[in-house]
């Protein structure tokens, strides 16, 4: 758990937040307080939070907490960060088969910095959908779980 990034308890915070954070990115990082990983990828969000506070704002959400955003995102692995501009849900393409989140916790500080700047300047021209700029050895692997079908 970071101690310096704002948290969201509940899914009326959450909407709130999607729908109040103008012209920055909104960073969500789905995950458990107690998890190693999220607690890896907590440290690069603290400590980038300060630096992108211009084009961004990073807040922590409990997957236990937010179970209609959980299912929704289709939170099946964790840690796994979210991204919005304006209310818009913004989508980024990896190299992987899910565009939706980034899953498990950047490799550097500059990573994370790299895609917010991105991010930002895909969202400020109109773009849903941006390039990743992650050297595609640092974006974890895994494999999408589809059950039922």
């Amino acid at each position: 758990m970071s101690l310096f990034l704002p948290k969201l308890t509940c899914k009326k915070d959450i909407d709130e937040v999607i729908k109040c954070v103008a012209e920055k990115v909104l960073v969500l990082r789905f995950g458990r307080d107690e998890d190693s990983v999220c607690l890896q990828l907590d440290e690069i969000l603290s400590k980038t939070a300060h630096d992108l506070s211009n084009m961004a704002s990073i807040y922590i959400v409990d997957v236990e907490k937010a179970p209609v955003y959980t299912r929704y995102f289709d939170i099946s692995y964790i840690p796994s960060t979210v991204f919005f501009f304006n209310g818009q849900h913004m989508k980024v393409d990896y190299g992987s088969p899910d565009h939706t989140k980034f899953v498990g916790s950047f490799k550097t500080k500059q990573d994370f910095i790299d895609l917010i700047e991105v991010i930002y300047r895909g969202a400020m021209r109109g773009k849903m959908i941006v390039q990743s700029p992650i050297d595609p050895r640092n974006v974890p692997k895994y494999d999408l779980l589809y059950h039922g079908i």
